[in-house]
């Protein structure tokens, strides 16, 4: 469209803008750099003097009113839109604002919670440590052979330090793949007796239904002078029975090998499939929860702690894994999936504790 050099159109133009989109477009048009208004006032510099002495205060009038005009224009505008969206807009102010898209805390972290407190109420601190770790922490340390297959590319993820020189004269660095080292770090900090539960992110290359590239776990350690398995299988039978709220429950020790445990037992829960669940605590069958034992003498030792005065037991669990078996969640992989409906079927309200925590804080 043609545009008149005179004021009433330019005028025009801002009086039929429709949105704050639509002014804004008149703007640029007639103020822009390249607008209409601007190459007016460009142009005084190519006339003679006595047309720019007339010429000059009528664009700049025309500029100055313009802007006026475009600015009550636009407040007129805003307060349409406002309008506008205020009738669109509805909102029931005595609703519980509780209940309307509320977040949820992810069942991981409620798990979390639970385990912790549970642990608490037995006499056990928290300790939390790296999750890069040196090679020595995350292996060495707890006695774990050089030639171990969990220390191959293909089951840990190693950090390359970038520069050959250092990779050749320094221990590597790997994302930990369990929250053992923290064990050793606190004893070398703290020394013995102890007793302290580690959970956190690990990570470890694997994929399935059951198992994720990353995924949370919790260890527990207790160093005492005349710690026994014995503790070991109480503390253990006394978390599960709070944990998965049974006033019984039977668990079986099996005899197996960790390096960093001597003698080691992994630990079964009964359990039986009803109509495709799972139920914890009653039928004929078995299911592994939990890796244990004493802890070896060797740990120790690296940890600066005297073996020969001092002993304790160790263990360690998957906090996924048990959520999983506690509220019915089929495959691992949902978890970091950031499937929305999947959030809100299995998330807790932040408000509302778990029958669990009420049970321990109570």
């Amino acid at each position: 469209m043609e545009i008149s050099l005179e004021n009433n159109m330019y005028l025009e133009l801002v009086k039929n803008a429709q949105s704050v989109n639509d002014l804004e477009q008149v703007r640029v048009k007639l103020l822009g750099k390249k607008g209409e208004i601007s190459n007016l006032l460009r142009s005084l510099g190519r006339m003679e003097a006595k047309e720019r002495q007339i010429k000059s205060p009528q664009y700049n009038n025309l500029k100055q009113s313009l802007e006026e005009a475009i600015k009550e224009k636009k407040e007129i505008l805003l307060n349409k839109e406002i309008e506008g969206r205020m009738d669109a807009e509805w909102l029931d102010i005595s609703q519980d604002p509780r209940e309307m898209n509320s977040g949820l805390i992810h069942p991981v972290s409620r798990v979390t919670e639970e385990i912790i407190s549970i642990f608490s109420d037995l006499g056990f601190s928290v300790a939390e440590g790296p999750q890069i770790e040196s090679d020595w922490y995350n292996f060495d340390s707890l006695n774990i052979p050089p030639d171990h297959p969990a220390r191959q590319e293909f089951d840990t993820f190693y950090i390359d330090p970038g520069d050959e020189s250092i990779r050749e004269n320094v221990s590597p660095n790997v994302l930990r793949t369990h929250t053992s080292p923290v064990q050793v770090r606190f004893m070398e900090k703290h020394g013995a007796p102890c007793k302290i539960i580690a959970p956190g992110r690990v990570y470890r290359s694997d994929y399935d239904l059951t198992h994720t590239p990353m995924f949370h776990q919790i260890e527990g350690l207790a160093i005492g002078e005349d710690i026994s398995m014995s503790n070991l299988k109480w503390v253990l039978v006394e978390f599960c029975k709070a944990f998965f709220e049974l006033d019984s429950i039977d668990l079986r020790f099996r005899a197996s090998h960790f390096p960093f445990t001597e003698p080691s037992a992994e630990v079964d829960i009964r359990c039986s499939w009803v109509e495709n669940s799972l139920v914890v605590g009653k039928g004929d069958d078995w299911m592994e929860i939990l890796g244990s034992g004493m802890v070896h003498p060797n740990v120790l030792e690296a940890a600066k702690v005297d073996s020969k005065k001092f002993q304790g037991f160790a263990f360690g669990m998957g906090i996924d894994r048990l959520a999983m078996l506690k509220y019915g969640m089929p495959d691992l992989r949902s978890f970091f999936d950031n499937d929305i409906r999947w959030l809100k079927h299995y998330g807790f309200a932040a408000e509302k504790s778990s029958n669990l925590y009420d049970k321990l804080s109570g």
